[in-house]
Order: structure tokens, then C-alpha cells, then sequence
């Protein structure tokens, strides 16, 4: 079953969620730039089932989320995030839910990210209240932060009752 829609604040505008393509790859590199401070957006894009989403306010891009295939029954959010000018409107739930439905559709079982609590807070608290579990936690030397791994089983769509 799908949470709640997002409440996105009214002074966000016209909020649109697209699925895209790698040809919409350069756009997510700029908005990696902007918000991470980096080229990198992940490792490598040679994997199964990659999915991207971008979030355009009033048609300017302001966020994405992308991800992959663990296997055939787990979907892994690699990386997202939202211009800092446009956070705390509910944009990036806006984008967990598109991805939560485009992964459940294709009929991933569960899905999961990790996420660094001291640099990113927001995840975890949003990880806890849309009902992930933290499934695995650990120091990471390279990000100087601890990684959380939250996963979340993905109940199958329901038909609404007619």
C-alpha cells in the first residue's frame, strides 16, 4: 500500500516527478555537483534495473533519486538528493514514493539505502517515519560518519476495492 502523498509546501510550485533515462544523466551530474560537491554521482552505471528520477519545480530541475538491482529481490537507492534551495518541502519523499512505486511494479520484494546520519539527517529521520528498519550499521573511514543500511519490505499493490 502507498503512504500518504507527500504535503508539498504550497511555495515549492508545480512539483512533477519524471522517471528519465541516462540520456537525462548530465542534469543529475549538475545537481550532484550543487548538492553533494562532487563529480562522482556513483561507482558505475553498468548494473541491472537502474532506475532515475527527477524532480522539476515549476520546470527546473531541483532534486533526484536513482538506483539498481541487488538481485532479483532487492532494489538498492543508490543516491538523491534536493537543491538546498528547495529542501524541506516534501521533494524527496515525493521522490522515495515515485521510486517506491516504480520498484514495487517491477516486482522488487524489498527495497533499501544507506545513508550517513551526522551529514545527511533528514534520510534517517524520513527512513524511520515511512517504516524502514535499520538493518545494519557501521563506521565508515572514508565518509568519517556511520553508514546506516534501512530496508523496508514492499507490500504488493492492492486493486482499490470497486
Amino acid at each position: 500500500m502507498r503512504p500518504t502523498d507527500p504535503d508539498v509546501s504550497a511555495e515549492a510550485g508545480l512539483l512533477e516527478i519524471r522517471q528519465v533515462g541516462m540520456d537525462r544523466i548530465e542534469t543529475v551530474r549538475d545537481l550532484n555537483v550543487t548538492i553533494f560537491d562532487e563529480e562522482r554521482i556513483i561507482n558505475t552505471f553498468d548494473r541491472d534495473g537502474v532506475m532515475i528520477f527527477l524532480a522539476f519545480v515549476d520546470g527546473t530541475p531541483a532534486g533526484f533519486k536513482l538506483g539498481y538491482a541487488l538481485g532479483n529481490e532487492k532494489f538498492y537507492s543508490a543516491k538523491g538528493g534536493v537543491l538546498p534551495d528547495y529542501r524541506r518541502r516534501g521533494i524527496a519523499r515525493a521522490l522515495l514514493y515515485e521510486m517506491l512505486d516504480a520498484v514495487r511494479a517491477a516486482g522488487y520484494e524489498r527495497f533499501v539505502y544507506d545513508t550517513f546520519p551526522n551529514k545527511h539527517p533528514g534520510m534517517t529521520v524520513l527512513g524511520l517515519e515511512e517504516g524502514f528498519e535499520v538493518v545494519k550499521a557501521g563506521y565508515s573511514p572514508q565518509y568519517q560518519d556511520y553508514r546506516l543500511r534501512f530496508e523496508r519490505k514492499l507490500e504488493p499493490e492492492t486493486e482499490p476495492d470497486g
